[in-house]
């Protein structure tokens, strides 16, 4: 089995990881990506959050992966639906079983019509908040998994897609 990426960030649909460099022949949204199996789920408040943490946990551990494994994905899906209720009020989280060439994972993306991101580089730093909170719910699901790409423009919604794959 080839090595697939330890991190990556995109931001906004640049060619050039925020963090360390990737080799071109894997960038995140790959198209020989296959999809064995997709979930969305709606999010409107505190119980589609739980609702979409628990699919997603679930669908993980179809994969085999380890139970803290299942933790940090379920905490990367509940801080990105966390997100969607605190800032657009509404969204989707969709989960996807993914196949790249003989590895397997779990992709998370998370989606919205919300406000949107004024300054992307600035969310991604930890501590950084709109809110008051502590600033971890980006930059901790960015250091949880293993690719990280985030598309938002301010007035449209922001799209944030993670991948974790099964070692």
């Amino acid at each position: 089995m080839g090595a697939l990426p330890r991190k990556r960030t995109l931001v906004n649909g640049e060619r050039n990881p925020v963090e360390a460099a990737v080799p071109a022949r894997s960038p995140i949204g790959n198209t020989r990506d296959r999809v064995l199996e997709e979930i969305a789920v709606h999010i409107n408040g505190d119980t589609d959050i739980v609702a979409a943490r628990q699919k997603g946990r679930v669908l993980a551990g179809t994969l085999g992966f380890s139970s803290s494994e299942l933790t940090l994905i379920a905490t990367a899906i509940s801080e990105l639906a966390r997100n969607i209720v605190l800032y657009a009020k509404q969204g989707e989280i969709v989960l996807r079983v993914l196949e790249r060439g003989e590895q397997r994972g779990i992709m998370v993306r998370a989606g919205d019509q919300g406000p949107g991101i004024p300054d992307v580089r600035r969310a991604l730093q930890g501590g950084f908040s709109t809110s008051r909170s502590l600033g971890l719910g980006l930059p901790g699901v960015r250091r949880l998994m293993d690719e990280f790409e985030i598309e938002s423009r301010v007035g449209y919604g922001t799209t944030v897609t993670a991948r974790k794959w099964k070692r």
